[in-house]
């Protein structure tokens, strides 16, 4: 038996088990999800983004003085320097990733503890990083746009904050629900491709704000974190609820995937899935645009022959219409993915520092024998 008939490759690392970990519990089959314990179904409905924070990062949901502590310290940090102000000037013509991907890294240089990879300052530079990501989005969103950087309102909650930098407007009651919601449901999913990859980077002993630059920047490829922006792309595509099932049929034929649907982990109904679908339905008529959740709909019946493969919607399908109804930019979804996820990739940076091993997995070389080297001028 030869060396590579002894081994197996899990390609993607699919199947894999490379480390424990107490936050998040994924079941595929059943589409379940629970962080720290506590279904994503209550949190979603019961909790805020402030208080599942807050699970995620200390492992217990808060007291009322602890909330309150810990929203103070979000509100505290909701400001970034001048000089990562000057660099989001300097690079307003980029995307917006790039731009949130090197503000972050930037601000490493006016952190204080940027290289105390203690539990109490990783925790504390969560805290920070999760407070001013929005303003880093929203400082960008502004400035590209010829308006002046907004200041965060401290009378609002984180949500209703992001809303406000992103649009220039207070939110309704109910378009901050939503949002806060929206933010829960991103917050922490376990080992996925951002990650993980920010758990190889902390793994080498270099500090969140570089862990946290590199799963911005893994988040940011459409195979990963692009799904939303796409989604709305296909719905302005469709143009009307009577259209979808063609499109389906037309995609599906081509051999093309439908955007929204399927999941690297989950066979049935991404668990999130649903408390998007209700609060898109509620805001698309709020903004008097019921349209767009039609033609979402009429994509989703067009989809169920396909759900016996496991081919069902995801989050993000949902999620892309709710900030197109803010009237926020597509170009602008993704960073909002990374606004939500910040305390996850904080935690999971968080358990690798605790019981800490390099991640350095192995490839099966599969290249040339060994052969001689011949000087270039005896090649013939």
């Amino acid at each position: 038996m030869t060396t590579e008939e002894k081994i197996e490759i899990h390609r993607g690392l699919k199947g894999v088990y490379f480390e424990r970990s107490a936050t998040t519990f994924i079941d595929g089959k059943a589409g379940e999800l629970r962080y720290r314990g506590y279904s994503i179904h209550d949190l979603a409905q019961q909790s805020t983004f402030e208080e599942t924070a807050y699970l995620l990062l200390h492992g217990e949901l808060p007291l009322q003085g602890q909330l309150d502590a810990f929203t103070r310290d979000l509100k505290a940090a909701r400001q970034i320097p001048g000089g990562v102000i000057d660099i989001i000037r300097t690079l307003a013509h980029a995307h917006p990733m790039d731009v949130l991907r090197t503000a972050v890294s930037a601000l490493a240089a006016f952190d204080p503890q940027a290289d105390d990879n203690s539990l109490e300052a990783t925790r504390a530079k969560g805290v920070r990083l999760t407070a001013q990501v929005p303003v880093i989005v929203g400082a960008h969103a502004a400035i590209r746009a010829g308006k002046p950087v907004p200041e965060s309102d401290d009378s609002l909650s984180h949500a209703a904050n992001v809303l406000w930098l992103l649009t220039g407007r207070k939110p309704s009651t109910e378009a901050a629900q939503l949002m806060d919601r929206d933010l829960i449901l991103h917050a922490e999913h376990g080992s996925n491709a951002s990650s993980f990859t920010g758990r190889v980077v902390i793994g080498t002993e270099a500090n969140l704000h570089a862990a946290l630059t590199a799963a911005i920047a893994a988040l940011s490829g459409p195979a990963h974190g692009g799904a939303a922006e796409d989604v709305m792309k296909m719905a302005q595509e469709i143009g009307a609820p009577e259209n979808a099932a063609a499109y389906v049929k037309e995609k599906r034929a081509r051999g093309e995937a439908v955007t929204g649907f399927g999941h690297r982990v989950y066979r049935t109904e991404d668990p999130r899935a649903r408390h998007m679908r209700d609060g898109v339905e509620q805001l698309s008529k709020e903004m008097g645009e019921p349209r767009w959740f039609a033609i979402l709909q009429a994509v989703v019946e067009a989809m169920k022959p396909y759900a016996r493969f496991g081919v069902n919607v995801n989050v993000d399908f949902y999620s892309g219409a709710i900030y197109y109804l803010n009237g926020i930019a597509p170009d602008l979804f993704v960073p909002i993915f990374a606004i939500g996820r910040v305390p996850g990739w904080t935690v999971q940076c968080q358990e690798q520092l605790q019981n800490n091993i390099l991640i350095r997995p192995l490839t099966l070389y599969d290249g040339p024998a060994a052969r001689p080297y011949v000087p270039v001028k005896d090649r013939g």
